[in-house]
């Protein structure tokens, strides 16, 4: 009896590491690579738009900087935002001149792009899935350089990074920028 079990937990671990072995890193970096698209929630690959970059010092359109550094609870040394005329992403920074928070928002009329930007932040495979605000799906994860929480309802998407590892406070700033840009 034994034996028996030895050679069947052998077969086992070796018919899991066969099938997961070669797919796994196929399947994450098809999830994470902009150029070549991420796989949407329909299964098929979606082009990611690039992903934004700071480019003027100026407020952020739709969050205040007290909010933000109260509720990441670090001092805002700066802000920053990327090019978009609409809805711009917001590049909040310590000090000291690091990155502490970044908010991306994406209005489109492609849900699969929505959800893909999520996915792509926060993967369903991975993260903790979550359905905050009301009628928005996504998800969170927490790790050694931070968390971020990533959301999309139709064809938007607000995806949140904080240099904290709670991701309620990644949370708490995108219910408040969905709740701000009127979402």
């Amino acid at each position: 009896m034994r034996t028996s079990l030895v050679v069947i937990g052998t077969a086992v671990a070796a018919l899991v590491a066969g099938c997961g072995g070669a797919a796994e890193p196929e399947s994450r970096q098809s999830a994470t690579s902009s150029e070549s698209g991420a796989t949407g929630a329909s299964g098929t690959s979606v082009p990611l738009p690039p992903e934004p970059e700071p480019a003027a010092e100026g407020e952020c359109p739709y969050l205040d900087t007290e909010f933000v550094a109260q509720t990441n609870g670090q001092r805002v040394g700066s802000v920053r935002t990327s090019s978009e005329d609409t809805n711009p992403a917001c590049f909040f920074y310590r000090p000291d001149g690091d990155v502490q928070l970044t908010v991306r928002v994406y209005v489109g009329e492609e849900e699969e792009v929505a959800r893909a930007i999520v996915d792509d932040a926060a993967p369903v495979a991975t993260s903790n899935p979550t359905a905050q605000p009301t009628g928005w799906e996504g998800g969170y994860e927490s790790g050694d350089d931070g968390a971020v929480y990533a959301v999309s309802k139709g064809g938007h998407a607000v995806v949140v990074r904080t240099n904290q590892q709670q991701s309620v406070k990644a949370r708490s700033v995108a219910v408040e920028a969905i709740t701000r840009l009127g979402f």
